[in-house]
């Protein structure tokens, strides 16, 4: 019996991973992929490196996961040379395998329909999307079901080593501790494995890097404010939502309808933020699941305590952070429900499946111009793609001059500043696909990946999933003597340094803003005119034009201040003019190192 519902499973799953083989690179593989190239130089440090996020040079070792995945993917670069997507997918084909096998091995402890449990879990939408992806959730929840059934065999040494893999593909994994001694009620020397490995892995970094990976990763918590109450409360939405779609609610609901007062409640809120059932449907699913969980003996407090973790150490809300505990919800479903459940499930997964393949595949097709200087301004596979073909990333406030290329999308990108010219449009790309469902996408809530644009499980609409548009920046003299910070005009002249406006009047600068301005008929005094707020440590201001030095004063204290330069006499058409601050802070949330914020700027009469 084990033999045959076991080829049943194999077949079932490469049916799933065959046919996306040829997957584009996607969502978070390009972060995996820089630790996967640094270790082809420090094979025993993939993260020891820094990478460009979300417009910051960031450390990868506050990267959110161990380094398994990386070194996984840097096994592969080194055997290939390059990375090719067909045989890259190819190699994460075994993981999937893993996890169904355990899966089914598993569910023969715990239902008299083994097979059919096992088929749902696969069927899982998030199981049969992310399993495509270089990401490092696939194998944690390979190696998290085959340490259960290894444990539940009594292989305790084969058991370990799963730990040590789990361990090292996700901090998460400590969670396998509470679920597995609820089993046995009585501690064994097995439980301690992932504590003692994540342990040795921190003090490890910390003895050859001088700092330990976990507390870089709370460092970057703190400084985009990843653990906020708001936060914190639509990672718990989003995931109750995804909870009720692990399997189809025609399957769930049912099963779980006496727990309809425990539901009503928070799907009733979730109504009151927004009135699609998409999300309040959703939430009224998970809640029904979570409810009826306390009385599934160890099956429920494996849901439970897996689900009360995630909403402790994640953030984003994104369904593929329940996969560990995707197999106990099929068991339960299974016992009362039949394999229409698997095709129900399998539609849906494969229908989002469909929609993220065009999603990145949209960007695998981008067109960038060759033999000029680009720059991209989004990040996941349309940076892979750009980058690999000689484009360089965005930074923050980052100048891009005449003569230079930005490939923008408009659903992940930065402002940035022209160099004193003008972006002229020279293509547009819109990414859709003719099935009206989103995992991500313009104008869509879905909270799939994310929660920060909705708390929907998914998404029906048609709008575009994003539009990639190519500018190139043109060269235009500065018109104007005087720059106010709200001016029109102002975006053209800005250089660097000075990022967008605020309130409609002024700008916050950094250690150093650079501006163009039109030269005056007569030699002008410059006037500056800055606020320095009560957080900001700088005092010493110095002035410059062209590149000479024509003030430096140092402010008493926080406040408003207008500065004056001597008359300046200028050689060129225009004059560039460069203020700096001696130090810089930054705000809580922010990752920009600001210095002063700049209200205006330029020559003026006596």
């Amino acid at each position: 019996m084990w033999k045959r519902q076991a080829l049943i499973v194999i077949a079932f799953v490469l049916a799933l991973r065959l046919p996306f083989l040829s997957q584009p690179i996607q969502g978070d593989d390009i972060y995996y992929l820089f630790g996967a190239q640094h270790a082809q130089i420090e094979p025993l440090h993939p993260k020891h490196t820094a990478y460009a996020f979300q417009g910051d040079v960031v450390s990868m070792q506050g990267h959110p996961h161990p380094p398994f995945n990386a070194w996984y993917l840097g096994l592969l670069l080194a055997l290939m040379g390059d990375v090719y997507e067909a045989p890259f997918h190819a190699a994460y084909v075994p993981f999937s395998l893993i996890a169904a096998l355990s899966a089914l091995s598993i569910a023969r402890r715990f239902t008299g329909k083994p097979l059919l449990a096992a088929l749902l879990f696969c069927a899982v939408p998030a199981f049969v999307v992310n399993g495509t992806s270089l990401e490092s959730d696939l194998p944690l929840a390979a190696f998290w079901l085959l340490s259960i059934a290894l444990f539940l065999a009594e292989r305790m040494v084969l058991a370990a080593l799963a730990m040590v893999c789990a361990a090292m593909c996700g901090y998460q994994s400590v969670v396998l501790v509470p679920v597995l001694f609820f089993w046995r009620r009585r501690l064994h020397w097995v439980l301690a494995v992932i504590p003692v490995t994540l342990a040795v892995y921190e003090l490890w970094e910390r003895a050859t890097s001088g700092t330990m990976p976990a507390q870089v990763l709370n460092g970057y918590f703190s400084t985009y404010g990843l653990h906020r109450l708001e936060n914190k409360l639509r990672n718990a939405a989003a995931l109750t939502a995804h909870l009720g779609w692990l399997v189809t609610p025609l399957a769930a609901v049912p099963l779980f309808r006496s727990e309809w007062m425990w539901a009503i409640v928070p799907a009733a809120i979730a109504a009151w933020f927004d009135t699609n059932p998409l999300c309040w449907g959703s939430i009224f699913a998970g809640a029904l699941i979570l409810a009826g969980a306390r009385k599934k003996e160890w099956l429920g407090q494996w849901i439970l305590l897996f689900f009360a973790a995630s909403l402790a150490l994640f953030f984003a809300g994104s369904a593929r952070y329940l996969l560990p505990l995707a197999l106990p919800v099929c068991i339960a479903v299974a016992e009362h429900t039949g394999y229409w459940a698997v095709g129900a499930n399998l539609v849906l997964g494969l229908l989002l499946a469909t929609v993220n393949y065009q999603h990145w595949d949209g960007y695998r097709r981008v067109a960038a111009p060759e033999d000029k200087r680009v720059w991209v301004n989004g990040e996941w596979g349309l940076r892979f793609y750009l980058e690999s073909r000689g484009a360089l990333p965005l930074l923050r406030g980052q100048s891009v001059q005449p003569g230079e290329y930005v490939v923008s999308s408009e659903l992940a990108s930065l402002r940035f500043t022209t160099g004193g010219g003008v972006a002229a449009p020279v293509s547009e790309t819109v990414i859709s696909s003719p099935i009206p469902l989103r995992l991500i996408g313009l104008h869509s809530k879905s909270a799939y990946s994310s929660a920060a644009a909705g708390l929907r499980a998914f998404d029906v609409t048609a709008a575009p999933i994003d539009v990639v548009r190519t500018v190139s920046v043109v060269a235009r003299k500065p018109e104007l003597s005087y720059l106010r910070m709200g001016s029109a005009e102002a975006g053209s002249q800005i250089v660097s340094g000075v990022h967008e406006l605020e309130n409609q009047q002024w700008r916050w600068m950094d250690a150093r803003g650079v501006v163009l301005l039109k030269r005056p008929a007569a030699p002008m005094p410059v006037e500056v005119k800055i606020y320095v707020p009560e957080q900001a440590p700088g005092r010493v201001v110095t002035v410059a034009l062209d590149g000479e030095t024509v003030l430096t004063q140092t402010l008493p204290s926080t406040g408003s201040y207008t500065l004056t330069t001597p008359p300046f006499a200028a050689k060129g058409e225009h004059v560039q003019l460069t203020i700096t601050i001696d130090r810089t802070f930054q705000a809580p949330n922010d990752n920009r190192h600001l210095g002063l914020v700049l209200a205006g700027a330029g020559f003026i009469s006596k």
